[in-house]
């Protein structure tokens, strides 16, 4: 849809919606119930994602399973415990762009983080500086630094903080130029694909091949991108990334985490890891060898056998990814988060500041907006009116429409609503 045919009216959302061949997808999902009601309008999958419809049955199968099968169920059950991470891979691959071997579903996001920074964090006396963003998200700065203090480096002077400019935004050249200025001190860089606080896309493909051409190892934090915007991990040349599995990809509070590793490292036998049982060959894990035998792919990261029921429940929402495919998902989520900054622009211009970037391809379907006169309780007023938003401090609210179970008559009513306690 292009901007000039937009109309801020009831009915011209109504008529998109009857045209949206993923309309219908909203079906799939449980809305929360607000004053007795599930007639909800959810703009916070950005933060928890909604719970797909399948999910309940696909956890009371495993439950069965294991009230019926046992141990045997490592094998027996109608999916096999055994082999129940593979499950995820494929949508998992197709999601984040990548190999089907070069990902797998494990633990929680920074626990994933941390368990890649031992392999690709390998600092020397010249080379041992981290990269990372301004607003990154606070966990990420948690962990690189504990990693920096971990290896003996100082967590203030080894890190390289790439400054975002006054509008919010982070440009990509600065962040050229400042790994090309410090590429003979940056042993790892580690970025968020999608900023958590103004929704930013970065050029992560641009920034990619340039940290590649001054030898800096790139890892990716995808928790604001996975399942939201076009990844190509693979054909990009990324080194490592992760991501959760609870925001766009609704699998559930805590639900397990993905990682991708490039296929160049997965027989790379001088790469460190930490070590467990579920990365061992699967042919032979069961007979408890003493001597660990990897798997030849992003298996070999596994630590511990994987949480049954946090995975049935992630796969329930995998599987509408894979039945959808994610050019279909990413086509609505521009037409959709286009209409709702024209509705924001058209209604409120003069009581808000959209920060998030202008441009399509800079962002995912998060818009953050900064009010000019900020109400303190807009959330709670907001609730009222049966709308879930997300607030950041000091006066940002984040919407994200959502393409799996948002509409355009939601962008509508949402906007309405905001200009009717905005006015007051």
């Amino acid at each position: 849809m292009k901007k000039n045919i937009y109309n801020n009216s009831l009915q011209f959302s109504k008529k998109v919606d009857s045209n949206d061949k993923l309309f219908n997808l909203k079906d799939k999902f449980h809305f929360p119930i607000i004053n007795g009601s599930r007639s909800s309008l959810y703009f916070c999958g950005n933060s928890l994602g909604l719970q797909p419809k399948e999910t309940k049955k696909d956890i009371l199968q495993e439950i069965d399973d294991w009230k019926n099968l046992a141990v045997e169920g490592h094998f027996k059950a109608k999916k096999s415990w055994f082999n129940y991470h593979s499950y995820l891979c494929e949508a998992s691959s197709k999601i984040v762009g990548c190999k089907y071997e070069e990902t797998v579903i494990m633990n929680s996001l920074t626990v994933n983080l941390h368990l890649l920074m031992v392999s690709f964090y390998k600092p020397n006396k010249k080379k041992k500086k981290i990269l990372i963003e301004e607003n990154a998200f606070p966990s990420d700065f948690y962990a690189v630094k504990s990693q920096l203090k971990f290896h003996n480096n100082d967590p203030v002077n080894d890190l390289i903080i790439v400054r975002k400019d006054k509008n919010h935004l982070f440009s990509t050249e600065k962040i050229i130029n400042t790994i090309e200025r410090n590429k003979d001190q940056i042993a790892m860089i580690l970025l968020g694909g999608v900023n958590y606080l103004t929704g930013q896309l970065l050029d992560l493909k641009k920034i990619t091949t340039v940290a590649k051409e001054n030898g800096c190892i790139i890892g990716l934090d995808l928790a604001h991108a996975a399942g939201n915007v076009n990844l190509k991990l693979h054909s990009w040349g990324v080194d490592f990334a992760a991501w959760c599995g609870y925001k766009y990809l609704n699998g559930g509070p805590g639900a397990p985490s993905g990682i991708f590793i490039n296929s160049i490292y997965h027989q790379n036998s001088d790469l460190k890891r930490f070590e467990g049982w579920w990365g061992h060959d699967k042919t032979s894990r069961f007979e408890l060898q003493s001597h660990f035998k990897p798997m030849v792919s992003a298996e070999a990261w596994q630590l511990s056998n994987p949480p049954i029921f946090s995975m049935a429940a992630l796969l329930s929402s995998l599987n509408i990814f894979n039945s959808v495919g994610m050019k279909n998902l990413l086509d609505k989520s521009n037409q959709l988060t286009s209409y709702l900054e024209y509705l924001l622009i058209d209604s409120l211009s003069d009581q808000i500041t959209i920060i998030s970037p202008k441009r399509k391809n800079e962002r995912g379907c998060q818009l953050s907006i900064k009010f000019k006169n900020f109400n303190k309780d807009i959330v709670k007023l907001l609730y009222k009116e049966k709308i879930i938003c997300d607030y950041r401090k000091p006066n940002i609210l984040r919407i994200a429409p959502v393409p799996l179970y948002n509409s355009f008559e939601d962008c509508y009513h949402l906007v309405k609503t905001l200009k009717k306690i905005l006015v007051k």
